[in-house]
C-alpha cells in the first residue's frame, strides 16, 4: 500500500471543468504581453504560457507531452490560435530551448531551482520533520511547504520521497543507538530473556497481557504481573531527547504487532530498542489499570452499601416500632429497683431474645438509616476487599498536585495497621502530631470518632474506608496523580507554561468572541445575563410553550411538523430504483471511488508490499467493521484465510489510520449538494450506544441505563447525517466528559460549532469548558425544574420569572480565576490535554482544587444564558430535538450494519477501539454510496418533472438500508465497472426544474 501517493504534492488533474479552466488557467494580459515580447511564434507563446500557468498552479513545469489537451487548447483559444499538433509538443519536450524558456519563466515568477544545497537544506527540514511525523506522507507534506514558503520549484515527488526515507531511516537508527548504548550487560540479557521460546506463553507474549473482569483472584495475579513488569522495568533508559511522543507511540504499535519470531529476527539495536519502549508502555498502561481498578472497585464498594441500605429501607420500614418495644422492655427492668442486678440482666437479655449484638447492629443500621448515611453498610463487603485494596496503593507511586498532601499523610500513617485486629486505636499525642485529621468529611466522623475527637478513639476500618473513599475522589479529580502514568499523571504537566499563556493569548483572543480580560469577561457575561433575562421576563405571558405551576417549570410538548405532501411519493421512487447491492459491493465501489487502501501501509514503513492491497483492506474492513470476525469472515469470502485478515488488521491498521479514512469519506461526501438540504456542517450531536463485551473485561461494565455488560460507543454526528468522530469509553463515566473531543479532534471539512448532546451534557464545568473553547453547547434538557437558574444581580426582581432563579453568581470567583481557566483552555487548543482529561477531573468536587468552582460558576452562567434561551425560543428546542434525533438514528444505522452481531469479540482494549472505528468507517461509507445514488436518482427524477422540490429534500434521510443484503456468500469482485464518483450533481429549482 503505496503511501507516498497520499501526500499533497500538486498533480494534474486528470479531468478539468470549464470553471476550473477560466479560473485557472486563464491567463492575464500581463503576463500575454510578457510572452509576446519575449517570443515571436505561436506555437511557443502557447506552449511557454501554458507552462506559465501550470508553474503558477502547481509550482513545477511538468512535461508538455503530460499536460491534459484541455489546458492547452483553453490557452489558444484565449490567444486565438490554433493549437499546435501533439508531434511539435513531444520535439518541444526533447528540445534544448525548453530549459531557456523555463529559466525565463522562473525569473518573471521570481521563483528558485532546487540545487545541491537546497537538497542539504530539505535534508536538515526533513531530519526535524521526522522527529514529529510517523509517515512519510507527513514528512514530504512539511518539505512541500517549506518549499513553496521559501520560493522553490517543486523537484519531482520521488526525491522529496526519497529525502523524507532517508530523515526517517536516519532518525531510526538514531534511536536504535542510543538505546542500544545506553544498555549494559545484564540489562541486555535481561531483555534477551523475553525472546527465550519455552512452553506456553513466552515471556514477550506474558507481557503484553490485558487485565480482565477486576475480581479478587484474578486482580490479585494481575498485581503479581505488574509487580514483574516494574521489576523488568527497572533501571532501563529514559527515552532520548530525538524520540517524540508520536514516534514513541509509533514504535510501541509495531512491537505490540510482533510476535518472538519476528522480533529475534531483527538486528539487535531495533529489537531493544522496541522491547525497552514497549516494557515502559505497558508499565504505565498498567499503572492506569491499576488506579482505574481501585477507583472501580471503591466505587463499587459504596454501590453496593448504597443498594443495601435501600434493600435494608424495604425490608425494615416497621423496624422502629420493634426496636422501640424492646427498647421500652429494658427501661422498665432498669426501673425494677427491688429485683437483683443478675436478675436484671438476665430479663434485659431475655427481652433482646439473648441476643443484645444483634439487637445492637440492628440500631446501628436504624441510625444509618434515619442518618441517610450507608457507611455502616460497607463493612460487610470491604472484609474481602481490604487486602486488594492496600495492594493497589502498593504498586502506586501517588502525589499530591497541590500544596495539602495531609490525605496522603494519612495514608503512610494506616500502612503500619494494615496486619493489625484492633477495631479501635487510641491515639497518643505523637499520633495526632503525624496525623492529619482536617481533611475528613463530616458524614464521616461520627463512624471513624465513635465517642468524638475529644475520646482520641479511632475506629480503624471505618477509617481506612475513609482514606480510601477520598483517594478515590482526589484520584478523579487530579488532586492527586500517579507517578509515571498517563491518565492519572500530574494535571499540571498537561498545561502550557504561563511564559507560553502570555505569548499564546493574543493568537486566542482572535479566535473567540469574548474579551480576555478578567474584568471585561465578567462585565460582558453580567450585561448578556441581565439583557436576556429582561428579554425573556418580558415575553414570558406570550409564551404558550412554557409555564410555571406549583411544581414548579413547565415545557409543554411541541407539535410535529408534518412531511410534506411529495416526500413519501420520492421516497418510494427512490427505493424502488437503487439496486439491491450487498454491503461487500458498497464497500468495493466506495474504496475504489477514494483509495482507501493508500492509507494502510505498514506500521514500520519498511516492511514488502502486500499481494492485492486494496482485496485485503476492503475485507479487513468488512471482517471488523460489520463484526464477522476473521474466522467468519474467511468462511463468507473465498481465497483469504482467518490469519492472513488478523494479520493486515494488526500489522497495517490503527485508530490513527482509521480516523483518516474517516476524513477522507466525509470530505468527499460533504461535496456533494443533497447533504447540504440536512444541514449546514456547523451543528453535531453526540450521543452514547451501548455495545456488549465478554464480562471478562476491564472496560466491560455493567450499565443501569441500558442493562447489560458492555463499552459505549460515542459518536458525534453532523447534522447533515455523517459520523464525524467517534469513541469507546467504559459505561462507568459520564458520556459528557468526551463530548467536546470530538470537535476538538476533527480534522474534516465539516467543522461545526455547536454541539448538542443529552441530559448528561448539562454539567456546569461542562458549559464552562465549552464556551471558553468557542463551542456552544445546546444539550437536550430533561427535568428542567430540577435545574437552578442563576441571578446576575440579587437585588433584581422580575415580575413572571421570579422563581426559577435560586441563586446568584459568584462574579468575584469567575474574575479571579478566569487567567487559570484560560490557561486550560489554551493548552488544548494547543494539544497538550483533552477536554475529557479536565472535563473527568472536574466531574468531582474538590474542596482542593479552587478551579473546580470557578468552573463551575462559569458554567452556571452559560447554562442559564442557555436555559434561558431554551424556555423562550421553541425553534431552538425544536433543531436540538431534530440534532439528537439524528445521533439516535446513526446509532441504530451503525448497530444494524453490525451483521456479526453487537458483541465485540476483542477483549484487548486497543482493538476494541479499532472496532468502534472501523464501524463507524463502514457506516460512513455506506452513508456516502446512498447520498451518491440517490443523488442521481432524485436529479432523474427532478428532471422528468417530478415533484421534487427543497422541502422534500430537507425531508430525506441517507440511513437507507431496504437495498442492502448484509447476508450471504461474497465475492470481493475488483473488475466490476464502478461508475465514477459524481459530486457535481446539484439541483435546481422553480421553472428550471
Amino acid at each position: 500500500m503505496n503511501q507516498i501517493s497520499e501526500t499533497a504534492y500538486p498533480l494534474l488533474p486528470a479531468e478539468i471543468a470549464a470553471d476550473e479552466l477560466r479560473a485557472v488557467f486563464t491567463p492575464s494580459a500581463a503576463e500575454i504581453r510578457f510572452v509576446y515580447g519575449q517570443f515571436r511564434q505561436a506555437p511557443t507563446r502557447v506552449l511557454i504560457l501554458t507552462q506559465l500557468k501550470l508553474l503558477q498552479r502547481l509550482g513545477y513545469m511538468p512535461p508538455m507531452s503530460d499536460v491534459p489537451p484541455e489546458i492547452v487548447d483553453h490557452i489558444c483559444s484565449v490567444l486565438k490560435v490554433r493549437s499546435p499538433p501533439r508531434a511539435t509538443i513531444k520535439r518541444y519536450d526533447r528540445s534544448g530551448s525548453k530549459s531557456r524558456h523555463q529559466k525565463v519563466l522562473r525569473e518573471f515568477v521570481g521563483i528558485r531551482v532546487v540545487d545541491a544545497l537546497t537538497h542539504e537544506w530539505l535534508a536538515v527540514v526533513a531530519d526535524i520533520a521526522a522527529r514529529t511525523k510517523a509517515e512519510l506522507p507527513d514528512i514530504v507534506n512539511v518539505l512541500l511547504e517549506e518549499l513553496i514558503r521559501q520560493r522553490y520549484e517543486l523537484p519531482p515527488l520521488a526525491t522529496l520521497s526519497r529525502i523524507a526515507a532517508s530523515a526517517r531511516s536516519r532518525l531510526h537508527e538514531a534511536i536504535y543507538q542510543a538505546y542500544s548504548e545506553a544498555l549494559d550487560e545484564p540489562l541486555r540479557a535481561r531483555l534477551d530473556a523475553l525472546f527465550i521460546n519455552r512452553a506456553g506463553r513466552t515471556p514477550w507474549d506474558e507481557l503484553k497481557r490485558e487485565p480482565k473482569r477486576p475480581r479478587p483472584r484474578e486482580v490479585a495475579s494481575f498485581l503479581k504481573h505488574i509487580q514483574a513488569i516494574t521489576e523488568l522495568a527497572d533501571g532501563l533508559p529514559p527515552p532520548p531527547d530525538i524520540l517524540s511522543v508520536p514516534k514513541r507511540m509509533q514504535l510501541v504499535l509495531e512491537a505490540r504487532a510482533l510476535d518472538i519470531h519476528e522480533m529475534r529476527v531483527l538486528k539487535p539495536a531495533k529489537r531493544y530498542t522496541l522491547a525497552v519502549l514497549f516494557i515502559l508502555a505497558q508499565l504505565q498502561k498498567a499503572l492506569d489499570d491499576v488506579a482505574e481498578i481501585f477507583i472501580k472497585t471503591v466505587r463499587n464498594l459504596e454501590g453496593t452499601a448504597d443498594l443495601r441500605m435501600k434493600q435494608y429501607r424495604l425490608a425494615h420500614a416497621d423496624e422502629l416500632e420493634s426496636l422501640v418495644s424492646q427498647f421500652r422492655d429494658v427501661l422498665h427492668i432498669l426501673q425494677d429497683d427491688e429485683a437483683p442486678a443478675a436478675e436484671r440482666i438476665a430479663r434485659m437479655r431475655a427481652s433482646l431474645n439473648d441476643d443484645p449484638s444483634s439487637a445492637l447492629n440492628r440500631c446501628n443500621e436504624h441510625i444509618a438509616y434515619t442518618g441517610n448515611h450507608a457507611i455502616p453498610f460497607l463493612l460487610a463487603p470491604y472484609r474481602n476487599l481490604r487486602s486488594l485494596l492496600f495492594q493497589f496503593l502498593d504498586i502506586l507511586s501517588l502525589r499530591s498536585s497541590s500544596q495539602d498532601d495531609t490525605l496522603l499523610d494519612a495514608l503512610a500513617w494506616i500502612q503500619p495497621y494494615r496486619a493489625s485486629r484492633r477495631e479501635y486505636l487510641l491515639l497518643g499525642d505523637a499520633d495526632l502530631a503525624e496525623l492529619p485529621l482536617d481533611w475528613i468529611p463530616e458524614k464521616w466522623e461520627k463512624f471513624v470518632f465513635p465517642d468524638g475527637r475529644s475520646a482520641r478513639l479511632l475506629h480503624r476500618k471505618y477509617f481506612e474506608l475513609c482514606v480510601f473513599s477520598q483517594l478515590r475522589r482526589e484520584l478523579n479529580s487530579g488532586d492527586v496523580y500517579v507517578e509515571h502514568s498517563d491518565q492519572y499523571d500530574d494535571p499540571r504537566e498537561h498545561q502550557i507554561s504561563w511564559e507560553e499563556f502570555r505569548e499564546e493569548l493574543p493568537r486566542y483572543a482572535e479566535f473567540v468572541d469574548f474579551p480576555v480580560d478578567g474584568r471585561a469577561f465578567v462585565q460582558q457575561l453580567k450585561d448578556k445575563l441581565s439583557a436576556l433575562a429582561d428579554e425573556v421576563d418580558a415575553t414570558f405571558p406570550e409564551n404558550d410553550y412554557v409555564e410555571i405551576g406549583d411544581q414548579g417549570l413547565i415545557l409543554h410538548k411541541l407539535e410535529k411538523k408534518p412531511d410534506p405532501p411529495n416526500k413519501m411519493l420520492i421516497d418510494q421512487a427512490i427505493t424502488a430504483s437503487m439496486r439491491p447491492v450487498s454491503i461487500l459491493d458498497i464497500l468495493t465501489e466506495t474504496e475504489q471511488w477514494l483509495d482507501l487502501h493508500r492509507l494502510f501501509g505498514p506500521l514500520s514503513g519498511f516492511e514488502a508490499k502486500i499481494d492485492e492491497p486494496r482485496k485485503r483492506f476492503i475485507t479487513t474492513l468488512f471482517c471488523y467493521g460489520c463484526n464477522l470476525g476473521p474466522a467468519q469472515t474467511a468462511r463468507s469470502v473465498k481465497n483469504l484465510s482467518r490469519k492472513q485478515l488478523a494479520w493486515l488488521n494488526l500489522r497495517h491498521v490503527t485508530e490513527e489510520r482509521l480516523d483518516k479514512a474517516i476524513v477522507r469519506v466525509i470530505n468527499a461526501y460533504n461535496q456533494f449538494a443533497l447533504p447540504k438540504f440536512w444541514g449546514s456542517g456547523s451543528r453535531v450531536s453526540a450521543d452514547g450506544t451501548k455495545w456488549n463485551l465478554y464480562e471478562q473485561n476491564l472496560l466491560s461494565e455493567y450499565h443501569i441505563r441500558y442493562g447489560g455488560y458492555g463499552g459505549i460507543g460515542y459518536y458525534h454526528v453532523s447534522d447533515k447525517y455523517i459520523a464525524l468522530f467517534s469513541h469507546f469509553i467504559p459505561c462507568g463515566v459520564h458520556e459528557a466528559v468526551y463530548i467536546l473531543d470530538g470537535l476538538i479532534k476533527n480534522t474534516s471539512d465539516v467543522q461545526p460549532d455547536t454541539v448538542h448532546g443529552d441530559t448528561q451534557a448539562q454539567s456546569a464545568p461542562v458549559f464552562a469548558l465549552a464556551h471558553l473553547l468557542g463551542i456552544k453547547l445546546m444539550p437536550r434538557i430533561r427535568d428542567i425544574k430540577e435545574l437552578r437558574f442563576y441571578k446576575a444581580d440579587r437585588r433584581r426582581r422580575y415580575r413572571n420569572i421570579e422563581p426559577l432563579f435560586r441563586g446568584n453568581v459568584d462574579w468575584a470567583l469567575i474574575e479571579r480565576h478566569f487567567p487559570d481557566m484560560l490557561r486550560v483552555a489554551i493548552s488544548i487548543k494547543a494539544g497538550r490535554m483533552t477536554p475529557s482529561t479536565i472535563l473527568r477531573r472536574l466531574g468531582s468536587e474538590s474542596v482542593k482544587n479552587k478551579l473546580y468552582f470557578a468552573f463551575r460558576e462559569l458554567g452556571r452562567v452559560i447554562r442559564t444564558l442557555f436555559l434561558l434561551r431554551y424556555i423562550n425560543d421553541p425553534e431552538m428546542r425544536r433543531t436540538i430535538h431534530a440534532a439528537t434525533n439524528k445521533s439516535e438514528q446513526f446509532n441504530d444505522f451503525a448497530k444494524w450494519l453490525m451483521s456479526g452481531g453487537d458483541v465485540i469479540a476483542e477483549n484487548v482494549r486497543h482493538e476494541q477501539r479499532k472496532v468502534i472505528k472501523y464501524n463507524q468507517l463502514v457506516a460512513n461509507m455506506v452513508i456516502l454510496y446512498n447520498v451518491q445514488w440517490m443523488s442521481r436518482k432524485l436529479k432523474e427524477l427532478q428532471v422528468k418533472g417530478h415533484p421534487v422540490d427543497a422541502e422534500v429534500l430537507q425531508a430525506l434521510s441517507p440511513y437507507r438500508k431496504d437495498h442492502i443484503n448484509r447476508l450471504g456468500s461474497y465475492l470481493v469482485d475488483l473488475q466490476r465497472k464502478v461508475p465514477p464518483l459524481d459530486t457535481s450533481i446539484d439541483f435546481v429549482f422553480g421553472s428550471a426544474a
